[in-house]
This record gives C-alpha cells, sequence and structure tokens, in this order.
C-alpha cells in the first residue's frame, strides 16, 4: 500500500460521482488508499466515513473507513436534481485536490465527473471542461487527454469540437505536441521505455493516396516521418477502419486520432465500463473515470463504479511509476 493517499474530487455531488467514489473504496480499501474531498452530507447515506484534517491520516484509516477531506458546500443535496448554489463547492474541490498533490500530501489525483454547464451557470466557471481547469491549475501547461484500459490506449489529437473545424484545428503544431506529449507521457507515467505509436489518417483510408483528402500526403505523412527519424517510434498516417483489431492492437502502445469519435469509439466499444480518462502533460497524475454525471440513474444504488475503480488503481500505478 502507497504512503501517500489518492485525493479524489467529489465532482457533481448531485450526479453518481459521491456513490461511486464510495463504491470504489469499498472494493479498493485495502490496496489503494484514497482521500475523498467534499462535504460528507453528500456521500450516500451508511457509508462508513472519518472526517480527517492532515492527509496523512488517510492511509491509516482507509481499511475501516472512507477518509474525508471536508470542504463544506452551502447545503444539502437531492441526487439527480442539481443545485447551482453547490457549483463553486464543486470548483473548490477540484482546487484543493490539485493542491494536496502538489504539495507532496497526495500521489495523484482522481476526479469525479463534474457537470460543466451547471459549474459555468452557478460558479462561472471559464473552462471547456475539467482538462483545460486542470492545465490551468498546472501551471498553463500543454495537455493532451488519453483514454486508457486494458485493451486499448487512445488519444484525440482533437477533443470537443465540431467536426467540420477539425481541419482547421488539426495543425502541424499542435499533432505535433500530441505525439511528443503522449510519448513522454507514456515514458513517464506508464513506465514504457521506448513507446510504440501509431498515427491514424485524417480522411477515409488515410485519404486513399490523395482521393479521398491530402492532408495526409502534403503533410501529415510527412510530419511523421521527420519525427520517426528523430528516434521516436512512430507510425502512419493508418486508415482508423484497420487499427483496431485484436492483432492491430498489438502492434502499438497508444493510438493517435485526429477527432473525438474515432478515438473514443473503439475504447467504448472495447472496454466500456472500464476505460479511464488520463491526462497526460500535467505536473502531476490525474485520472478519471470516463463518463458523466448519470443524472437519471443518482442515487438509485444502481449505477457502475467499475471506471471509478480502474482510474483509481490506474492513479496509483502511474504514481508509482
Amino acid at each position: 500500500m502507497s504512503a501517500l493517499p489518492v485525493a479524489v474530487t467529489c465532482g457533481e455531488p448531485a450526479g453518481i460521482g459521491p456513490e461511486i467514489a464510495a463504491a470504489a473504496w469499498a472494493e479498493l480499501k485495502g490496496d489503494v488508499p484514497m482521500l475523498w474531498i467534499g462535504d460528507p452530507r453528500h456521500l450516500p447515506g451508511g457509508t462508513p466515513i472519518a472526517e480527517i484534517a492532515d492527509p496523512a491520516e488517510a492511509v491509516r484509516v482507509c481499511d475501516t473507513a472512507l477518509p474525508v477531506f471536508p470542504h463544506r458546500f452551502a447545503g444539502p443535496v437531492t441526487p439527480g436534481t442539481p443545485d447551482l448554489s453547490l457549483a463553486q463547492g464543486v470548483v473548490d474541490a477540484i482546487r484543493i485536490g490539485v493542491d494536496l498533490v502538489r504539495s507532496g500530501s497526495a500521489s495523484a489525483l482522481c476526479t469525479a465527473p463534474i457537470h460543466k454547464k451547471v459549474l459555468q451557470d452557478g460558479a462561472g466557471f471559464a473552462y471547456p471542461g475539467h482538462t483545460e481547469f486542470l492545465a490551468h491549475l498546472g501551471g498553463d501547461v500543454d495537455v493532451v487527454m488519453m483514454l486508457a484500459s486494458d485493451q486499448l490506449r487512445v488519444v484525440p489529437a482533437t477533443i470537443h469540437i465540431a467536426l467540420s473545424d477539425v481541419p482547421s484545428a488539426l495543425t502541424p503544431g499542435r499533432l505535433r505536441r500530441v505525439i511528443e506529449t503522449t510519448a513522454t507521457g507514456l515514458r513517464e507515467r506508464f513506465g514504457i521505455a521506448a513507446p510504440r505509436l501509431a498515427v491514424a489518417g485524417l480522411n477515409p483510408h488515410a485519404g486513399e493516396g490523395g482521393a479521398m483528402g491530402r492532408e495526409e500526403l502534403e503533410w501529415i505523412g510527412p510530419m511523421i516521418d521527420e519525427i520517426a527519424q528523430s528516434g521516436l517510434d512512430v507510425s502512419g498516417p493508418k486508415s482508423a477502419d484497420t487499427m483496431f483489431h485484436a492483432a492491430a492492437r498489438e502492434t502499438y502502445d497508444a493510438a493517435i486520432c485526429m477527432y473525438h469519435d474515432q478515438a473514443l469509439i473503439p475504447i467504448k466499444t472495447l472496454d466500456f465500463d472500464r476505460g479511464v480518462n488520463v491526462t497526460l502533460g500535467l505536473p502531476f497524475v490525474r485520472t478519471s473515470p470516463d463518463h458523466g454525471t448519470a443524472f437519471d440513474i443518482a442515487g438509485k444504488g444502481i449505477a457502475n463504479p467499475s471506471s471509478m475503480i480502474e482510474a483509481l488503481r490506474m492513479a496509483a500505478k502511474m504514481a508509482a511509476a
């Protein structure tokens, strides 16, 4: 067991975050010590908790109770019904979690899902999402979103933008940064000494020699060749429709994809319940379950905690690496 806990932010309290955190603690309490940051009133009734003031106490109490680093919100919560008055507390919990990790009081950060519209309306949240806010808290660094499971790791070079905006957003500088940040992350966070990267094409059949688009010929392919000549094991551009079957996945450690769905459809098809969101490029380890707040099932006791469990396990492994 690690000498430091993984800091777990509460996320949107009206969503499934509190209940999957409690379920993850029940599953992992002997293996992955954690420290939940939020209002104890928002946890499921009957959850054994221990409110602590010193994060170092978390490891000692984690076997018998969920360690809670209390941050009082404006009020209680009704599962499934977001309350704008609680939004600032969610933002505060994220800041606290980052501070704990950066100060050396926690080994890694695992964030429960937030609801961006609630934060924007209730707390004036000025960021497109969790990842961008964490990049700001980490020193305004360039970051990369990776979705990871035991079967596949994928990195979208562009994320939450319209498909029509992808060709203009996908610049050579952006793609190069994504490739290099992914390689560094695999070395430093996953312990892969010589990472192998496969890069998908932007167009169907990777442009099919220019018949279906010329980006692959004009700059994507030449840039990949240039990076490969510098010593990085990177290949492509590859036709995305042949990159994700079992034999193809054996040939690389991560797939670099050009847009959101090109990356997320294969991993969610292969391992929907256990995929983990990882942010590479931060000065600390951050993971998150790969799903949203699920207001429709919050508080009903039916939320699947598998992705949160895997996110905590992965956070601990990455911190150790």
